[in-house]
């Protein structure tokens, strides 16, 4: 699967320093791994309404790590994946009529288009489930081969299904170095519930643990599914992620990625897979991005509270305006999407545009501000402060200044 174009990033004199980032499984800001290639994993959208503020803020998050990873002299090995074939994907196509390949695939183009409009890096690797359904197939047969996994009946529902296929956690937490609450440090009570409210299935008879997941769905009537040693089916959401990643990346990998609603189970239980697939852990450091709200809920699909990147740059949004708007606020950080936040960075965009325009040789060396600021838990409020002091302070740029605030920041003057 293609990915999307990149921009022109300048290239900065002298180097920034590897950043602390927040590690959700310790609940440290700690040092990030530092060994070159950095090795970044960062879970796609599920393609069936893309792209709200709330994806643009998780991707802006890991792009400005990525953006300060380069600055510090490391090369970055990105992958993302596309979750381009799974329930709530289906459940769309089926209610607006629409083939689900046909709607997955333009989500995912209006997705790529909201992604370079954004200037947020590219991934080296943009990966699709369904391009990958061999070697995800081909995970499943090994780990149930491996004891790793086994055979529930289908309900009765499905009386013409064969049996699904699921992961056993038991069997992980005794072979392997991963244990449940690795990864989210959650409570059982707390997983099971979040386990039913995020794509699980705990109540579902026949299985041996309530939590544990489901990896290859039979085939059903009506569904999409493909020829496989498991028999015909699809995937289960989790193991994709474990699958794609191990293909484009040598464990354990610098850091693995996504918004905090996939601590759990989706992080928690791709990290079971992979220790179960590879024999080591998954990743040095898991880090998540907030949850933005919007009309005093959470911004989701299943809510409609949505506001979409597409929708206001088609208004004649200016592409940086919603970038400043989504760096004011810290990437981990949970907060609330009002209208007055594009009227603020609207203005705070026309006021770096003039003095912009001032530019001339003296400077203020904004290069080393900014990555003093990002190397801290990637703090971008406090980068942003930093800009906004020097434009106040009328001291006009040079163009070194302009090209800091364009690598580091993505905002091109």
């Amino acid at each position: 699967m293609k990915s999307w174009k990149a921009p022109v990033v300048p290239t900065l004199h002298g180097r920034g320093n590897i950043p602390r980032i927040f590690d959700t499984p310790t609940g440290e800001v700690r040092p990030l791994e530092s060994r070159d290639p950095a090795q970044l994993y960062v879970c796609g959208i599920t393609p069936y309404d893309a792209t709200h503020l709330g994806h643009a803020a998780t991707y802006l998050a890991f792009d400005t790590l990525n953006r300060v990873l380069r600055d510090a002299g490391v090369s970055v090995n990105y992958i993302q994946n596309v979750t381009d074939v799974d329930d709530p994907l289906l459940e769309r196509a089926l209610a607006t009529g629409v083939d689900w390949r046909e709607l997955a695939q333009s989500q995912i183009d209006l997705f790529r288009g909201d992604m370079e409009a954004l200037r947020i890096l590219p991934p080296a690797h943009y990966i699709g489930v369904v391009e990958s359904i061999k070697e995800i197939s081909d995970a499943c047969q090994k780990l149930l081969d491996d004891g790793f996994a086994y055979w529930v009946d289908t309900p009765d529902s499905a009386p013409d299904a064969g049996p699904d296929l699921y992961f056993d956690i038991a069997s992980a937490e005794a072979r392997t170095s991963w244990h449940l609450g690795q990864e989210s440090s959650l409570d059982r009570t707390t997983m099971l519930t979040l386990s039913a409210e995020r794509g699980g299935d705990p109540s579902r008879a026949g299985k041996r643990d309530p939590l544990d997941p489901l990896i290859w769905r039979a085939a059903r009537e009506g569904e999409p599914a493909w020829e496989a040693s498991v028999g015909r089916g699809r995937p289960g959401w989790h193991v994709e992620c474990s699958v794609i990643g191990k293909h484009y990346l040598d464990a354990p990998i610098t850091l693995n990625g996504g918004g905090s609603d996939l601590v759990f189970p989706h992080h928690e239980m791709s990290a079971a897979h992979s220790a179960a697939l590879l024999g080591s852990d998954w990743s040095h450091s898991y880090s998540h991005a907030g949850m933005v709200a919007y009309e005093g809920e959470k911004m989701s699909k299943s809510r409609g509270n949505l506001v979409f990147v597409s929708r206001l740059i088609a208004d004649g949004t200016d592409p940086r305006v919603i970038r400043l708007a989504l760096l004011a606020h810290h990437y981990r950080s949970n907060w609330e999407w009002k209208d007055e936040e594009l009227v603020a960075a609207k203005d705070q965009l026309a006021s770096w545009t003039s003095w912009a325009s001032t530019l001339n040789d003296a400077g203020v060396n904004l290069a080393e501000q900014l990555r003093a600021s990002l190397a801290n838990d990637l703090d971008a409020p406090g980068a942003v402060t930093r800009v906004d002091a020097m434009v106040a302070s009328g001291h006009s740029p040079n163009r070194a200044d302009l090209e800091a605030i364009d690598a580091l920041l993505g905002i091109a003057l």
